[in-house]
């Protein structure tokens, strides 16, 4: 203070020297002035802390701590462009002055200071009108917290005093008509939220937790961003804590700020608070051990004390907006030569050296290596464009040109806000100016914190352009993402699934996507459908074409089938060899080689008939499938058919004359042309009058498979066609099951019974089968498989046993062998060991006679000649011959 007094006695004492120095500002308000033609005032909050701010119960003295170097620094790089001002051009004859007071980021002591530089010798007066107010300070430069800036612009705005901020971002403070005075060179924290918002959707966040603080800033921003993000990124948790650092509550609140972090699942967190309270926060993270990544409001993210934290490195990623900085040419050189300019007083640099640097204990030792490293030059760059936005309003009010000012200089603060928004300057290169709401329209510099030792370094890796309302990284960061850890409510839905989006707008399930849709792309919200001729299977990310399915010839199935085909062939084709050539025999003959021959070609037509099943099928294949089977198998059904006719007829012993009647049905020949003509007939009428069977594309209504199917055309017709088989042979079967009595190895009656119970079977157990698969290209297989089991059916019972018979007991029995061994019991009865010879049945000679078994006893083994190798099967009576033999037996049994 005694020094304080000298100056101003000084001032007195020597006017001619130009030290006016206004005494009635306390210098606890005023820590540093220096007089001018137009004053402009600074307020920076050099001082980040009021002591025992909530214990006061009077209005006494603050007491303020905790210095800032950041806020100290960015005051100074004010008073340098005044004075780079002063010594240019550009207000010729005019002089800027300053005065800095330190509200040390407390709003009432803010007020405090602005009462107090707006104060007319002392005092400020209250009028009713202010047009004419004419305070020593004509614009103030400040605050740099939003809240402090509400509280100065809505005070000011009694005035219409001119206020410019580097660092409020506030978005209530463009509103003109509550803050008509207060303008920024910055942009609003609307377009910080915006941001924000683009920076966490870039790296595919969308659930973050986010803490505030409890003032004006730190609500404004937070519902900005809330506004900004909905429906976009959604917030697991908000934490409010007081901006104050000495409220009674603050320890407990950050440690309850950091367990909502420390339990949340959201892996990023929004810190929009002030750098002390970050400072906390972090401590109590690192002590956890708990590691996040964080997004740095304005407030905070390019703080350089935190960056030199113990064990800063613990905390996790951290990213954040700053705004715009730049070099300020000269300002370094300043720093190195840090003292008052001659005529003006900085106390707080006095203080710095103090606490710095010891400078009142070691002279010796007065560097200012702190301030030249310890912190960004860059940060006060706005500051010295806000000192060069009041100062362009000054020379357009004050009608300056390249010489000299016109304008007087003690004007009412309104006429310069009115000067000011109108400005249009260039500095460094850069164009600014002032939108409509008193905000520059800038974008902001996306930062990273990198790892850098035990500290961090604060990098720009991008841009905030608000041109392009986007967030671009630089292309030597275009790969950080890789390195990040996701944080959302939801996993994203890959391709194939759509969201099922739940009552929060960033947590959904993902679901499946169905058949026939798809979708391409991640965290689509409904699946598409596919276009016409594509399809899609469950859970599928395009469309498809679709498949022809058939019976091709590499499939294993149509290869099983040719290979069966190809067997059931040989066997017919061996079977009938062995017919031909053992035609004398008499099992051969007895088989009558008329119906056999008809038997085998209608197998062999039935069996080609399977051949066709296989390939594309066309309109030709199609109907040749039905056709050959249909005619093949009923030309075999008939054969057996006649047979069992004629047996039937051969044995109706019961009945003569019935019998009789039902002999002149008796034509084979005949009856194997009209049976099988009247299939024939059906198939016709099928084929020409009915829907013939065509190809046809069949679709189950699933799956990317299209079946290549023959359609059957008429259901009726197919139905008829194999109705008509079905009732052939269940006629033979009940033929045969009619004479059943007659022993088994007598006629043929056991193995139709048995090959029509087999065709019968398979074709019950067909028609389910068929209709289950009437879609696919299995139906094919189905009614293949059906006739090779038919057509096998016949071969084993009607054939392979003939044959097994006249190729391994040929020798035993021929008709030759027969009747030899007949011949020899005539000749030597006690040679044979025949004791007798019994006539089972009177009237040998009779047509249609009854079982006739002629025994033939042995001592020690009993041994039949069967009646069925005398029984002409032709003529329906016993063989001549052999009666002759029977008889000349007889009476030798006689004698």
């Amino acid at each position: 203070m005694k020094s304080h007094l000298e100056v101003c006695v000084l001032a007195v004492m020597m006017p001619s020297l130009g030290l006016w120095v206004r005494c009635d500002i306390p210098s606890s308000l005023c820590g540093a002035y220096m007089e001018g033609d137009v004053n402009v005032a600074i307020l920076g909050s050099i001082h980040s802390k009021v002591i025992n701010l909530y214990k006061r119960t009077r209005p006494q003295p603050f007491v303020c701590t905790d210095f800032d170097l950041i806020t100290f620094l960015q005051s100074l790089g004010a008073i340098f462009a005044i004075e780079e001002i002063n010594n240019s051009m550009l207000l010729p004859g005019i002089k800027l002055g300053y005065k800095v007071c330190d509200p040390c980021a407390s709003p009432t002591k803010a007020l405090h200071c602005v009462e107090h530089l707006l104060a007319i010798n002392g005092s400020l007066p209250a009028l009713s009108d202010y047009s004419d107010f004419r305070p020593p300070v004509k614009a103030f430069l400040g605050e740099k917290y939003s809240e402090l800036s509400i509280a100065i612009a809505k005070l000011l705005s009694l005035y219409l005093s001119p206020q410019v901020s580097t660092q409020s971002s506030a978005p209530v403070l463009s509103d003109k008509l509550r803050y008509p005075s207060f303008m920024r060179v910055i942009s609003s924290d609307i377009y910080q939220a915006q941001a924000l918002v683009k920076l966490i959707s870039h790296f595919s966040w969308n659930w973050v937790g986010v803490v505030y603080g409890d003032d004006d800033y730190g609500r404004a921003a937070y519902q900005s961003f809330v506004e900004e993000s909905a429906g976009k990124i959604c917030a697991d948790f908000e934490k409010m804590v007081p901006h104050y650092l000495d409220h009674v509550d603050i320890e407990k609140d950050i440690k309850d700020a950091a367990k909502t972090i420390r339990e949340s699942s959201a892996m990023v967190v929004l810190l929009i608070l002030k750098p002390q309270l970050v400072e906390k926060i972090f401590k109590e993270m690192i002590q956890t051990n708990t590691s996040r990544v964080w997004i740095a409001s304005d407030a905070w993210s390019i703080y350089r004390p935190l960056t030199k934290m113990n064990d800063i490195n613990k905390v996790g990623k951290i990213f954040g907006f700053s705004f715009t900085m730049g070099n300020i040419p000269g300002f370094e050189d300043y720093l190195r030569n840090l003292r008052p300019t001659p005529g003006a007083r900085n106390d707080y640099i006095e203080e710095y050296k103090q606490q710095r640097l010891n400078c009142s204990l070691w002279p010796s030792n007065c560097t200012v290596d702190d301030i030249l490293y310890a912190v960004d030059h860059r940060e006060a760059y706005g500051e010295r464009v806000a000192i060069y936005a009041i100062a362009h309003g000054l020379r357009t009010l004050l009608k300056c040109n390249e010489t000299a000012c016109s304008g007087e200089t003690n004007f009412p603060p309104w006429k310069l806000v009115e000067s000011m928004r109108s400005v249009n300057f260039t500095l460094d290169g850069n164009r600014y100016f002032f939108d409509e709401h008193g905000d520059f329209v800038d974008g902001y510099d996306l930062i990273m914190w990198k790892e850098n030792g035990d500290e961090r370094i604060i990098e720009v890796v991008g841009k905030f352009l608000l041109n392009k309302r986007d967030v671009e990284l630089f292309s030597e960061y275009q790969l950080i993402n890789n390195s990040l850890p996701l944080s959302k409510c939801s996993n994203s839905c890959i391709p194939g699934y759509a969201k099922n989006q739940s009552k929060i707008s960033c947590c959904y399930n993902c679901i499946e996507c169905p058949e026939g849709k798809y979708t391409d792309g991640y965290d689509l919200p409904e699946c598409l459908k596919c276009p016409d001729e594509k399809w899609s299977l469950n859970g599928s990310s395009k469309c498809e074409e679709y498949l022809e399915i058939y019976l091709a010839w590499s499939n294993s199935y149509p290869i099983a089938l040719l290979v069966a085909t190809a067997i059931g062939l040989v066997l017919v084709f061996t079977s009938f060899i062995i017919f031909s050539v053992h035609r004398n025999t008499i099992v051969i003959k007895k088989a009558d080689n008329t119906m056999s021959s008809f038997m085998f070609l209608g197998l062999t037509v039935s069996f080609v008939s399977v051949i066709m099943f296989i390939g594309r099928p066309t309109v030709h294949q199609c109907r040749a499938q039905q056709a050959l089977y249909g005619l093949g198998f009923t030309l075999c059904v008939s054969c057996i058919l006649v047979k069992a006719y004629r047996t039937f007829l051969a044995f109706m012993a019961f009945d003569p004359d019935k019998q009789h009647q039902l002999k002149k049905l008796y034509k084979p020949v005949i009856n194997l042309v009209l049976l099988t003509g009247t299939q024939g007939l059906i198939l016709l009428l099928w084929m020409t009058l009915g829907k013939s069977p065509v190809p046809d594309i069949k679709w189950p209504g699933t799956g990317l498979e299209k079946y290549v199917v023959c359609d059957e055309g008429s259901i009726i017709g197919f139905g008829v066609m194999h109705g008509y088989i079905a009732l052939l042979a269940f006629i033979c079967f009940f033929l045969a099951f009619k004479g059943r009595k007659v022993p088994h190895d007598f006629n043929e009656t056991g193995i139709i019974i048995f090959s029509m119970l087999i065709h019968l079977f398979v074709w019950l157990c067909f028609i389910p089968i068929y209709i289950e698969r009437n879609k696919t290209e299995q139906r094919h297989i189905v009614q293949a498989s059906a006739i090779l089991a038919s057509n096998y059916g016949i071969i084993f019972c009607h054939f392979v046993p003939k044959c097994y018979i006249v190729l391994w007991e040929l020798s035993e029995n021929s008709r030759a062998s027969i009747m030899g061994r007949l011949a020899g019991g005539v000749k030597d009865d006690a040679a044979s060991d025949i004791n007798i010879l019994t006539l089972t049945h009177s009237g040998i000679n009779s047509p249609g006679v009854g079982p006739l078994e002629i025994s033939a006893i042995s001592k020690d083994v009993s041994s039949t000649i069967k009646t069925e190798d005398f029984f002409n099967t032709d003529t329906g009576s016993i063989d001549p011959t052999v009666s002759r033999h029977v008889q000349v037996r007889q009476r030798h049994s006689t004698k």
